[in-house]
């Protein structure tokens, strides 16, 4: 498990438009390309440097092929990555409710008690 790659993962498509409605709108092909194309590029290299061993595991790569963001955050990926990249992809789904989105986040992960999972990398 690597929760470096999975908050790669949310880091890098939330600030991409395009990445963003790939994903929301076919989650397994966007988190399957994305580990293809990116997994093993450096962040904040501009020349083609990259590493060669990372990789999603089954768990990983399985809950974010689902936007099952409670499991993510289970699995150490970072709260507010987390939150800011799926609102991009729902708030539009929550219009007619004001922090729709936000609420439906709040009450999905409201099993989770302290301690919370650790977060860092």
């Amino acid at each position: 498990m690597s929760k470096y790659l999975l908050d790669k993962f949310l880091f890098t498509v939330d600030r991409d438009a395009e990445w963003v409605e790939r994903y929301r709108e076919d989650p397994r092909a966007a988190v399957e390309r994305w580990e293809d194309e990116y997994a093993n590029r450096i962040l904040g290299c501009h020349c083609d440097e990259s590493s060669t061993w990372l990789r999603f595991d089954q768990a990983e790569r399985e809950a974010l092929a689902t936007h099952d963001y409670p499991k993510l955050f289970e699995l150490g990926a970072h709260p507010f990555l987390t939150l800011t990249l799926f609102i991009a992809m729902f708030e539009r789904d929550y219009a007619d409710e004001p922090l729709g989105f936000q609420s439906e986040y709040a009450r999905r992960l409201a099993h989770v008690t302290p301690p919370y999972p650790d977060i860092a990398t």
